[in-house]
């Protein structure tokens, strides 16, 4: 990794990852492009690519594309849910996640990010390669098993995350898995939108910040503009938890789409069965074609502290400054 200007919030995820800001853009599907991680990372955050709207061979393109773009570190995000074909009690991954992780470590990425499950032997492969692995979890028992398959970092994701997340608040969650998992680094997931967000995490004791929400609302961010502008536009309730998109808990935009779901929660399938057949094309529907009351929208509650669409570097700069200046008028 390249040596690392030291500012007011360098932590050890900023030399263990070679990036200027303990700042981490979420992997989110469809939204999580070349372009957005790019601009993250050349901005001095970690940049991800999302894997799972796309085709190995895309996800390929996209690495290179990154790679045109910026020669600062970036990673990429791998959803390593399990499958279980009927009548075997053995859980596999899908021919996807496969082909995803071949790519990832065939392309050397500078870090790997399981956005769900554990990545298993994948761990090993990615160390061997000098690859750092990061791994979500939203709850402690998940970040234990996590540290015992040996990534590099935790990812504590609480319950105001947007797209999947799970029944514990960040506030809780983040100092807990700080104890459990310590001293591993951990990064703090869920809420959090700012400089006063950021400054929280680290006050729980995280290292670093992952965020999502942000930076969907972005000039960089891949979406139709009418998904961004929703953002922007709903308050502190403006989202709810539904399994109608994935078959997984999953927060979205509170919208025709959820309600009609509440109505039908006997016809969801597991995971990834309703995605394929519901989530994906509904997160199209909302995130590419611009139906944000009819698609899925994945969203966090820290949506009520977005006010505009900003290009990625004033979002990062602006971040900084303002986590910078709340340090400065706390007490000594």
């Amino acid at each position: 990794m390249a040596s690392v200007t030291k500012t007011l919030l360098h932590t050890r995820l900023c030399d263990l990852l070679g990036i200027r800001y303990p700042i981490c853009q979420a992997g989110m599907a469809f939204v999580a492009r070349s372009r957005l991680a790019a601009a993250v990372s050349e901005a001095g955050g970690l940049g991800v690519l999302a894997a799972a709207h796309a085709s190995p061979a895309e996800l390929r393109a996209e690495i290179r594309r990154v790679r045109d773009l910026t020669d600062k570190p970036f990673g990429v995000d791998i959803l390593f849910a399990t499958i279980r074909a009927a009548g075997s009690e053995v859980e596999r991954h899908s021919d996807d996640v496969r082909g995803w992780t071949d790519v990832a470590l065939d392309e050397r990425v500078p870090v790997i990010i399981a956005g769900l499950g554990n990545p298993g032997p994948a761990t090993a492969e990615a160390h061997r390669l000098g690859i750092k692995v990061m791994a979500l979890c939203g709850n402690v028992k998940q970040a234990r098993a996590h540290v015992a398959n040996g990534v590099d970092v935790v990812i504590a994701q609480g319950h105001e995350a947007g797209g999947h997340t799970g029944r514990v608040g960040g506030l809780v969650l983040i100092p807990a898995v700080v104890e459990a998992v310590a001293p591993r680094p951990v990064i703090a997931a869920g809420g959090i939108a700012d400089g006063r967000g950021l400054v929280a995490a680290l006050a729980l004791g995280a290292d670093g910040v992952w965020l999502g929400t942000r930076f969907i609302a972005t000039v960089e961010g891949h979406g139709h503009d009418n998904y961004k502008q929703k953002i922007v536009a709903i308050d502190d309730e403006g989202t709810v938890i539904s399994r109608g998109s994935t078959g997984k808990t999953c927060r979205l935009i509170r919208n025709n789409f959820t309600r009609e779901w509440e109505k039908r929660t006997g016809e969801i399938q597991p995971f990834p069965i309703q995605f394929e057949r519901v989530g994906k094309p509904a997160a199209i529907r909302a995130r590419e074609e611009g139906d944000v009351e009819n698609g899925a929208a994945a969203c966090g509650q820290s949506s009520a502290l977005i006010h505009d669409v900003r290009p990625v570097r004033d979002v990062i700069e602006g971040m900084v400054a303002e986590a910078e200046r709340v340090l400065e008028r706390l007490p000594r």
